[in-house]
């Protein structure tokens, strides 16, 4: 039972690494004029991802150091993600 419960913390730990990479590849995009925001599909779409991680980014953005324009608290999330899931697979084979 408590196995199927770190399984669980896991998978959505993966599938926010999945929305993390969207969003910045969305950003990329927006960025270079790839796509627009006078778009609604992808307008909704930024919202919505700006709505997921902003709560989560902002407080790892707040204790980073100012780095000018390039914004690294996605990448420490994703890596904070990952140290995290490491520590938790034993724990899924120890109560799985």
């Amino acid at each position: 039972m408590l196995g199927g419960l770190f399984n669980a913390l896991i998978y959505l730990m993966q599938v926010l690494q999945t929305v993390i990479l969207v969003w910045f590849i969305l950003s990329l995009l927006i960025s270079f004029n790839v796509v627009n925001l006078h778009n609604q599909f992808v307008a909704a779409i930024w919202r919505g991802l700006n709505a997921i991680l902003d709560p989560i980014l902002n407080p790892i953005r707040r204790i980073m150091p100012n780095t000018g324009g390039i914004d690294f608290s996605p990448m420490v999330l994703i890596i904070g993600l990952m140290v995290i899931v490491k520590f938790m697979e034993p724990l899924v084979y120890r109560y799985g």
